[in-house]
């Protein structure tokens, strides 16, 4: 028996056979439509050999090379982080005369924070143990300048006899020595130097008002940075608070940790560079003061001055003091002098530092350097004494910064708890409970 098939199911079945035909057909015109837009595109974007001149091809991120692309992201992004910086340096360059005694402020809270701290802990009041250490300190600085101006006041007779006595003999050395210069040469050198020194009297003039000018400003620089201090070392926990408070609550404990870290970094450095300094004062002053050569203790107390700068600072002050055996004693003298400063230096950079620092201050003698070289460009005198302590201490914020706490116990460095801008107090190794500061 034949079966008739559904004439109503054939007739669906015919439909949408001719709806998928038609939108496959449309589907071809479309990418036909589509093909033909783009060939005539780029054959009006195709340069003319003659007539007119072509129009500007556009050129999309798909068509640079990937090297492009990346140098392109990293030149704006540079350019901004230049542009944010100089911003910076300029308001910062603007407040200099607030700056540079709020840094100052810091380096002494960082080396006296100790001292009031072991102060606090044997019983005595804090603002007491703050004033006592800071009078201790203007006393013994009262006591350095004293003594440097009387060896200077007594001795620089004696420095003049020497110095007339000793350009004599240099005189006598460059005539009859192996450079064979006549006494005319000589006198024709030392009238084109006072020639120089007449021509430029105005300049001298100029420099002497600016001196004083500026001993002024190092007074009222120096009052603000003793009056800082006494706050950062009584009260800085609570200046320390308000800051954080500042920043938003999910920046507030890496902000607080990393600089954590940083104080002791710059605790660490400070430290190690004051002995460096008396290490080298005494080294330098007690090597002129055997040799012979005059103002020995004014010497040594430049090289304490200029250790403060690593690396520079003492090896300039040094050599100050062979030209001072050259220009008093002879060459001889200066020479002795200078092996005293190259020992110095040897037993500094090799010994001291890599033992009172180990890796507290992690910095390379290369990137010391160009900090060095870069704060004196900036900021003169104060960029060389701050730079060094600077990179110092941001090197540390910023590795814990983006690395974060490496240890399990996730405990701070020793020494962070006693720092004197830090909020949380120091526990009582007796009681075990914690005692507030300030």
């Amino acid at each position: 028996m034949s079966t008739s098939s559904d004439p109503r199911a054939e007739s669906q079945q015919a439909f949408r056979d001719r709806v998928r035909a038609l939108a496959q057909a449309r589907a071809q015109a479309v990418a036909d439509a589509r093909a033909r837009e783009l060939a005539g595109t780029a054959v009006r974007r195709a340069p003319a050999r003659t007539g007119p001149p072509a129009q500007r091809r556009e050129v999309t991120d798909v068509q640079l090379p990937f090297a492009v692309r990346v140098a392109g992201a990293w030149s704006w992004r540079l350019l901004v982080v230049a542009g944010a910086l100089a911003l910076v340096g300029y308001v910062l360059g603007y407040f200099h005369e607030l700056l540079v005694p709020l840094l100052l402020a810091v380096l002494l809270s960082a080396l006296l924070s100790p001292v009031v701290n072991l102060l606090d802990r044997r019983g005595l009041p804090r603002v007491v143990a703050v004033l006592a250490v800071l009078l201790a300190t203007i006393l013994v600085i009262i006591g350095l300048l004293t003594l440097v101006a009387t060896q200077i006041a007594t001795g620089f007779s004696d420095l003049s006899n020497q110095a007339v006595a000793g350009l004599a003999q240099m005189q006598d050395w460059l005539r009859d020595g192996p450079l064979n210069v006549s006494n005319a040469q000589l006198d024709g050198y030392l009238d084109r130097a006072r020639d120089t020194v007449s021509a430029n009297s105005g300049q001298l003039v100029t420099g002497a008002v600016t001196v004083t000018s500026t001993a002024a400003g190092l007074f009222t620089t120096g009052f603000l940075a003793f009056f800082l201090t006494i706050f950062m070392l009584y009260d800085g926990r609570r200046i320390f608070e308000w800051v954080i408070g500042l920043l938003p609550r999910s920046a507030e404990a890496p902000v607080e940790g990393a600089v954590r870290r940083g104080w002791v970094t710059l605790v660490a450095y400070v430290r190690a560079t004051v002995i460096v300094a008396v290490v080298d004062a005494l080294g330098i002053g007690i090597g002129a003061a055997i040799i012979g050569i005059p103002l020995a203790v004014p010497l040594a107390v430049l090289v304490f001055l200029g250790a403060f700068v690593p690396i520079v600072g003492a090896t300039l002050s040094g050599v100050v003091a062979v030209l001072v055996g050259l220009v008093a004693i002879g060459p001889v003298a200066a020479l002795w002098m200078l092996g005293v400063v190259l020992l110095v230096q040897l037993i500094e950079s090799h010994v001291l530092q890599p033992f009172l620092l180990g890796r507290a201050v992690d910095v390379h003698p290369v990137a010391v350097i160009i900090a060095i070289a870069a704060g004196i460009t900036l900021a003169g005198i104060p960029g060389a004494l701050f730079a060094v302590p600077f990179i110092a201490v941001a090197n540390t914020v910023i590795t814990h910064l983006v690395r974060g706490d490496t240890g399990d116990a996730q405990e701070l460095p020793e020494g962070a708890a006693e720092a004197p801008l830090m909020p949380d107090p120091v526990d009582d190794e007796q009681s075990g409970q914690a005692a507030p500061r300030g």
